[in-house]
């Protein structure tokens, strides 16, 4: 493992693309090769074994193109398949998920509130959120809902209109939210509707976006193991089991109109 290899990231879809552009601005020098499974899309309804057949795909892929690092960039995948996706890289790859850094963060800075977290049906689900922010014994009272029109809403582009307000705000109304202090974004896909979040609190809500916390976490832990790129950066890689053109238009925003899709069928 070297410093010039280059960064794994993936997700369903559009999501983690908020953690690969965070990533992206915070490490410049570092290629990354990203990998949205779009013919799959979202996650967040899928069974744990099938995200965790699909992640396994993934990250096969993923190690043939020397990664160095791979960041599950998905919070239903990041609760499902973490710990086989961590065994099966073994040594040939560090693995990263964007749930650890936020429960961290969550222990750093609000450590004897009432904290909030919406995510898909696995996420909520899987309890992963609920038994980390436990272990940490820092006083948190934890509420989550499961928010399953959001991701496909944002992935089709209904994201600043009347639907989407109306849907926001019926999610967001849930009775246990009237006393939170701070609001996990627990989908990548969330960020993309995080100011209409924050509007709907008023803006006395902490809203976390984990895009920024997981790339500061890499950045981190990359320097800490003497990995960070030095050497002129190679072009970024943008894969994808399907051409969608919510995913070509959502990518060129991200990253520039230049991005070119590669397609990489998971099972032909």
């Amino acid at each position: 493992m070297n410093a010039n290899q280059p960064i794994g990231i993936f997700d369903s879809g559009i999501g983690g693309l908020t953690v690969a552009k965070a990533v992206r601005d915070l490490l410049p020098a570092e290629q990354l090769i990203y990998f949205g499974d779009t013919a799959h899309l979202p996650y967040g309804d899928k069974s744990t074994a099938a995200i965790q057949a699909y992640s396994v795909k993934i990250v096969d892929v993923l190690l043939k193109a020397g990664c160095k690092l791979i960041l599950i960039a998905c919070n239903s995948a990041s609760a499902a398949a973490f710990e086989l996706v961590k065994e099966y890289a073994a040594s040939r790859a560090h693995v990263f998920n964007v749930i650890d850094p936020v429960v961290e963060y969550l222990g750093l800075h609000h450590s004897g509130q009432h904290v909030g977290l919406i995510g898909t049906k696995q996420t909520v689900h899987s309890g992963v959120y609920a038994k980390k922010i436990d272990s940490l014994q820092a006083g948190i009272a934890f509420s989550a809902l499961a928010t399953p029109l959001l991701a496909p809403m944002i992935e089709e582009g209904f994201q600043r209109d009347e639907v989407s307000d109306a849907i926001i705000h019926s999610y967001l109304g849930y009775e246990p939210f009237r006393e939170i202090r701070a609001l996990v974004l627990g989908c990548t896909h969330y960020p993309l509707i995080k100011k209409q979040i924050a509007d709907y609190f008023a803006h006395q809500v902490h809203v976390i976006d984990s895009s920024e916390i997981v790339a500061q976490a890499v950045k981190a832990f990359l320097h800490s193991k003497g990995l960070l790129n030095e050497l002129p950066p190679r072009p970024d890689r943008f894969l994808v089991s399907d051409f969608t053109s919510s995913f070509q238009h959502a990518t060129s925003l991200f990253f520039g109109s230049s991005v070119r899709l590669e397609r990489y069928p998971l099972w032909e």
